[in-house]
């Protein structure tokens, strides 16, 4: 079977809701992420077979087919085909998985994965929101899932709760991760080790001048525990708040992945391996403790155990999220988020899957690491997980 290469991966920083990407089309944000990843691979953009767009409120300027508007707004030509894929917020992660799946099944050759997600432009819920003050139907789950589950609906905070209680955790337990989140990302950031995988974007400050958006607007370099503290709790009698969740983030990302043989026809550096991919299910209730299955499966399929990985990306949906899933597989937290998560550094919902793997890949790089392995929790109790060998 022909092996999968990514040759560049790119993101963009992430900007906070109405913060400095408000300015930014969705589709501009996507074609200047292509833009990079064709100078940086040096590959002719015409050679590019496919282009897979993660995203996960598809309606208004994220709507009528993103994934081509993103090649028509970028450089590449019109030549180059595209589509827009949805597995929530595994969205870019799985595009990915199609692309490396596409490359090594020898049917395409050249293929750019990633995500866009403006939750500034396009509000999360923004689909079940407009349709239902439309007078369209606005109910995803049919009646017949509503009596199978006992439930009227699925709710990841009700599932982030259930995890925590699950494992024990209590409200300090989560502040304190949320706090090493924050800590972890303004020591990346000043040390310069998010330089290489983000892609400046000029951006107008309220005075009207020009500056360029290098920098994650998330973080919080002075946040403490008496500050995360503070914030009310998402549900009474809970152990989780908006400060202990995934910050709302605007954002775009992407891998392009190359096939051996297009890697030695088109004279390409690749700078990590696929090694293996999966994707599991499960509960849609509890919705979030998938990764937990989804690394089992892929560390399996390839012959792998958890000491073999040097650097794990877990998704920072809520800090009860990465928590339970090192937990349960007694993962080492030294591994774990290096360079901080989404708590401080933002979920751009369809565009973090790349997001985490450009994290992932430069963060192996600058340690001299080997394997990495990338899962996240998604919608309906859905979760990818990829494992990759830098090189």
């Amino acid at each position: 079977m022909p092996e999968a290469y990514i040759v560049a991966a790119r993101r963009t920083a992430g900007g906070r809701r109405n913060g400095r990407l408000a300015g930014w089309h969705p589709a501009d944000l996507g074609a200047a992420v292509l833009d990079a990843l064709v100078a940086d691979a040096g590959v002719d953009p015409a050679a590019i077979d496919d282009v897979i767009i993660g995203c996960v409120s598809q309606i208004g300027e994220q709507t009528f087919a993103l994934g081509r508007n993103v090649v028509l707004a970028s450089s590449l030509p019109d030549s180059v085909p595209a589509v827009t894929i949805d597995r929530q917020c595994g969205s870019s992660q799985q595009a990915l998985h199609f692309a490396a799946q596409a490359v090594m099944s020898g049917m395409q050759d050249i293929v750019i994965a990633g995500g866009v997600e403006s939750m500034t432009r396009v509000p999360m819920g923004s689909p079940i929101a407009l349709a239902k003050a439309g007078g369209i139907g606005a109910n995803p789950f049919a009646e017949s899932i509503q009596k199978r589950y006992g439930v009227e609906g699925f709710n990841q905070f009700v599932g982030a709760q259930m995890i925590a209680d699950k494992y024990g955790f209590s409200r300090e337990d989560h502040d304190r991760f949320a706090l090493q989140s924050h800590q972890k990302a303004a020591a990346a950031t000043a040390a310069g080790a998010f330089a290489v995988e983000i892609v400046p974007l000029p951006v107008m400050t309220p005075d009207g001048e020009t500056v360029m958006h290098d920098r994650d607007e998330g973080i919080r370099a002075d946040a403490s525990l008496e500050s995360i503290g503070s914030v009310k709790l998402l549900s009474e009698g809970g152990t989780l708040s908006a400060a202990t969740a995934s910050q709302i983030c605007d954002g775009a990302s992407g891998v392009l992945v190359a096939s051996g043989a297009a890697v030695k026809a088109h004279g390409l550096t690749p700078i990590a391996r696929i090694v293996n991919l999966a994707v599991t299910a499960g509960d849609p209730v509890i919705m979030l403790e998938e990764p937990i299955p989804a690394t089992r499966r892929v560390l399996e399929r390839a012959g792998l155990s958890m000491a073999d990985i040097d650097l794990f990306e877990v998704n920072e949906a809520f800090a009860s999220i990465p928590m339970a899933w090192a937990k349960a597989l007694d993962a080492d937290p030294a591994k774990l988020n290096v360079n901080g998560g989404a708590i401080a550094l933002g979920h751009p919902l369809g565009a973090t899957g790349t997001k985490l793997m450009a994290t992932l890949i430069h963060a192996l790089k600058a340690r001299g690491g080997r394997y990495g392995l990338q899962t996240m929790c998604e919608g309906g109790g859905i979760a990818n997980a990829s494992i990759i060998e830098v090189l």
